[in-house]
């Protein structure tokens, strides 16, 4: 695994562990799909959120979510679709965050939570 693969699942992971500290139920992680991935599908009570996580070890190449693209929302959006038709969940809504890690040299790494991305 490359050192940039090991990086964005280990933000997965802390992001993941993140929304269950919330009180999120976590559905899904590293669901494919046609089109891609989605990183992670939670409720967060009645909604349905689908999460991008970006990870970073540093902001020479800015934050992590502006990696987060409309190109890259309209992909989420098309899958998160696509993760509804195979999966019987009962929502009052959906909707896609952004997470955005953080990776300290040392202590706990810093997690962003953009609610609503669109």
């Amino acid at each position: 695994m490359r050192a940039t693969d090991a990086v964005g699942r280990y933000g997965e992971r802390v992001a993941a562990q993140f929304l269950r500290d919330a009180g999120w139920v976590v559905l899904d992680t590293n669901w494919r799909g046609y089109q891609g991935e989605l990183d992670i599908v939670a409720l967060d009570g009645d909604v349905l959120v689908a999460v991008e996580v970006k990870t970073r070890r540093g902001t020479g190449f800015g934050h992590p979510a502006e990696a987060v693209t409309p190109r890259k929302l309209a992909r989420i959006r098309r899958l998160t679709g696509q993760w509804l038709s195979e999966h019987p969940v009962t929502t009052r809504s959906v909707r896609i965050d952004v997470i955005a890690v953080q990776v300290a040299r040392r202590g706990a790494a810093g997690v962003e939570h953009l609610v609503g991305v669109v």
